[in-house]
């Protein structure tokens, strides 16, 4: 079997110094007949506009070859992790999975300071 990394494809990928990540929590989709458009998206609670951080073109074929590539790993991550919930189907609201108060037991928050009193 031949190795699938891109050094074994004769490239490399390097990333710019003063490349800053960004959080995206929304992702828009538009397409044309030779192009589709990715914005990705933040909306943070109280704001009344989700800001666009970044736009993806690609081609068709490079939106089928992320779309499987995208579903290979995710495969790949839920074999290793445990399915990934959805919300919906009876289950928790994707606020109700996030924000949700921490159970009294919960580990997360054992290290928490109690809050202040007046």
């Amino acid at each position: 079997m031949s190795d699938p990394s891109p050094r074994a494809r004769g490239f490399a990928f390097r990333r710019p110094p003063d490349l800053t990540p960004v959080f995206s929590n929304l992702a828009r989709i538009a397409h044309t007949p030779s192009e589709f458009i990715l914005d990705f998206a933040r909306l943070l609670p109280g704001d009344q506009q989700a800001e666009i951080v970044a736009r993806i073109i690609v081609s068709p074929v490079a939106l089928k070859m992320l779309h499987r590539a995208l579903g290979e790993n995710l495969a790949r991550y839920e074999a290793t992790f445990g399915e990934i919930p959805v919300p919906g189907s009876g289950r928790p609201s994707l606020a109700e999975m996030l924000f949700r108060r921490p159970a009294p037991d919960d580990p997360d928050d054992a290290n928490d300071d109690p809050p202040p009193t007046r």
